[in-house]
């Protein structure tokens, strides 16, 4: 069978990192605030948006954009866009959020109160785009289990938000025996279960003699370079299908505002040179097959790391994942 690995888009602008919206240490409580008090210019995602729609026309392929919702109000027309070009439609957060504290992994929120932000993200996302909202990326990457529990009853069929590595965890979860390809997660948390009508799509990673580095994208896409990347996104492949991601504005070639604690460096490598990284990745995959994660139904677990947690058997069809 062919290798196959999911595309996938965050669409937020510089202002949603938690350094300055959303999280227990940003200067602005959250996107509200931010645009109460902020006068100057905001929109730095729109122009390098269109660029990635540009770039994935050029491989033929159709990608999924995990979207915080009030872009929709903010960025007129531009998720719009996405889904002229075919893409799938995700959601990332209503104001991307924090859910959980990025220390101590305890709740910020009551289950309540974020099926309740969720649910009008969702519902948000699937009139603009005119379809069934069927996958989540936590905001930051910050997930506990209890959430995919919610997401669950609220119609998700799928998440993306785990990163298993040996640099830091983002989850209230050891996640011992979860690897990079998708498995089904148990109730209020984030190990592997036998089955489940929400499937889990973790992130890559490489493992180098038991030291396991992200690479999936992301901001390590700016960091640890395209080689290195690619190295672990093939590895990742081995063990099944697998997840590549990276944000508009980090193709952005404009310097954003000066704003935010603790994060001096965090922009200092973007724009040409992480493009020319994702036409690199792009070239060196030609054999894999490009599928949104919508599309993921026919896929199978076999990573043969679950199978004393889950079962005897070799493999398990996912949920149908059709809208």
């Amino acid at each position: 069978m062919k290798k196959s690995l999911s595309i996938t888009v965050d669409i937020e602008d510089w202002y949603h990192i938690p350094s300055v919206c959303g999280s227990p240490f940003s200067v602005f409580k959250d996107v509200n605030e931010f645009f109460k008090k902020w006068n100057l210019r905001y929109d730095y995602l729109t122009e390098p948006t269109k660029r990635v729609l540009d770039l994935l026309d050029k491989y033929n392929a159709t990608a999924t954009f995990f979207v915080v919702a009030d872009t929709v109000e903010h960025y007129p027309e531009l998720i719009e866009s996405i889904v002229d070009r075919g893409h799938e439609i995700a959601c990332h957060g209503l104001h991307h959020m924090c859910k959980i504290d990025p220390k101590t992994k305890e709740p910020l929120v009551t289950s309540d109160e974020f099926e309740s932000r969720t649910l009008k993200a969702k519902r948000i996302l699937e009139k603009v785009s005119g379809k069934k909202v069927i996958g989540y990326r936590a905001p930051n990457a910050f997930v506990g289990g209890w959430m995919l529990d919610s997401l669950e009853k609220l119609g998700f069929k799928y998440d993306s938000s785990v990163c298993v590595n040996s640099i830091y965890n983002k989850t209230d979860s050891y996640l011992q025996n979860v690897s990079s390809s998708p498995y089904y997660p148990v109730t209020n948390g984030l190990e592997p279960a036998r089955y489940r009508g929400i499937v889990e799509f973790p992130f890559a990673y490489f493992n180098a003699g038991g030291f396991k580095l992200p690479t999936s994208g992301g901001p390590m896409l700016r960091f640890l370079g395209g080689h290195m990347i690619l190295k672990g996104l093939k590895q990742s492949l081995e063990r099944g299908h697998t997840i590549f991601y990276f944000h508009p504005i980090d193709i952005s070639y404009e310097k954003f505002p000066e704003i935010g604690k603790g994060r001096p460096f965090y922009w200092v490598i973007k724009g040409k040179m992480i493009e020319n990284r994702i036409h690199y990745l792009l070239n060196n995959l030609k054999d894999v097959e490009f599928i949104p994660l919508k599309n993921c139904s026919h896929l199978q677990i076999e990573n043969p790391e679950y199978s004393s947690v889950i079962s005897q058997e070799s493999h398990f069809n996912l949920p149908n994942m059709e809208a």
